[in-house]
């Protein structure tokens, strides 16, 4: 059977890679383009590699992006992200991916979706899996998208040209709250692991936020360490299960694991402690606010995702939560309070404004921002088998030559 292709680009955003459609391109089946994007990322792999697809093995180089014209008068353009599972035929879309938003200008721009005048880009866009708006700014050169440069970021070698991201009014992206419970601080009983305090904010993404201490980890362990004990790894699914049902997300621990994999995400916390990183080299706990970890799709990041920077950024600022709780010193956050932020790849700062509003002192985030780099690594086509698209007669998709 012939193999079908689908134009494409293959990108780095910020720490992840991602597979990047335009809208016109695909399929209007709903089913027929999951299974498309599913085959094209090469899922389900038992063994965990891809290696027969464009995935990369990991929940960060397991992405897709649709890019196109925008559905509201206030944007640009749309963007939706997918998470392609690695091990299983199933695409989480409850979620944004803030590192590949720092893409998606520079993609809009190049592709001429938007005309970029001038030495600066300014792309305002919507991703439609928050219903959020993200302000993205590039340098331009000859009418596209700078790539060289001399900004640095954790877990990506090299230097780039920046894209400062400014995530607007990130609260409630998923549950429609920035405190989904109305709570700073909540005790989650957990089956099979007791009571566990918790902060579930939902900034940029949805979040739950444990105190390092409290599930029996230091929080400066290294990723794979962490992805090796099964034990470890069980207790926290659990945990961010509960969380899941605790925010609204789903009815039930069982439904949170086998429909909503990656919403919430949990970061864990802890005081700013001296690290290694993956490449070797030594971070001073004085160089940080706040030593952060984070886990989706049963997977710890090798480099935060950004929605979870974020997400660490706007609860830091938070008085009371665990976040905040671990942080060194208070964060000023009516004048956006910034947060220096350990990672497994290095030291990552971002900024959140946050206040409180109303009689009830409850809390608003403003915006939250951070900087990355991008980079287009190739486009043309992507192939899939036609056998793995099921009912993709009659729906506009190139059969490959």
């Amino acid at each position: 059977m012939r193999q079908l292709r689908v134009r494409a680009a293959f990108m780095r955003g910020g720490t992840s890679n991602a597979v990047v459609f335009e809208r016109r391109h695909l399929p209007d089946d709903e089913a027929a383009r999951e299974s498309l994007f599913i085959a094209a990322l090469g899922s389900p792999d038992p063994y965990g590699r891809q290696l027969d697809g464009m995935g990369g093995g990991l929940s960060s180089l397991s992405k897709v992006c649709i890019v196109g014209p925008p559905s509201r008068p206030d944007a640009d353009v749309d963007y939706t992200f997918g998470q392609v599972a690695v091990d299983r035929s199933q695409i989480d879309w409850s979620g944004n991916c803030g590192n590949m938003s720092s893409a998606i200008g520079p993609f809009a721009v190049d592709e001429g979706l938007i005309e970029a005048a001038g030495p600066q880009g300014v792309v305002l866009i919507h991703n439609t899996n928050t219903g959020k708006l993200i302000r993205a700014r590039f340098p331009v050169e000859d009418g596209r998208a700078a790539v060289e440069g001399d900004t640095a970021i954790p877990g990506v070698s090299g230097t780039g040209a920046p894209v400062d991201l400014e995530f607007l009014d990130p609260g409630g992206a998923g549950t429609g709250a920035l405190l989904p419970t109305g709570n700073v601080l909540d005790t989650l009983e957990v089956e099979g692991v007791g009571s566990v305090p918790a902060s579930l904010v939902d900034a940029a993404n949805a979040f739950v936020f444990v105190d390092a201490g409290e599930v029996g980890l230091t929080g400066s362990e290294a990723p794979a360490a962490l992805d090796a004990r099964a034990e470890v790894m069980d207790r926290l699914e659990r945990i961010r299960a509960a969380a899941a049902v605790a925010m609204g997300i789903a009815a039930s621990p069982a439904e949170a694991s086998s429909r909503f994999p990656s919403a919430p995400k949990i970061g864990i916390a802890a005081p700013p402690r001296p690290a290694e990183t993956l490449s070797g080299e030594t971070i001073d706990a004085a160089e940080g606010d706040l030593t952060a970890r984070m886990v989706s799709m049963n997977n710890v990041h090798r480099a935060l995702p950004l929605t979870g920077v974020l997400g660490f950024a706007v609860a830091a600022a938070i008085e009371g939560s665990v976040v905040a709780r671990a942080a060194a010193g208070p964060r000023d956050a009516g004048r956006g309070g910034r947060v220096r932020l350990i990672s497994p790849s290095g030291v990552i700062p971002a900024a959140a404004t946050v206040r409180r509003i109303g009689s009830d002192g409850g809390w608003h985030a403003e915006h939250a921002s951070v900087r990355r780099t991008q980079r287009r690594l190739f486009d043309g086509f992507v192939y899939v088998p036609a056998g793995r698209v099921p009912g993709l007669a009659g729906v506009p998709v190139r059969p490959a030559a």
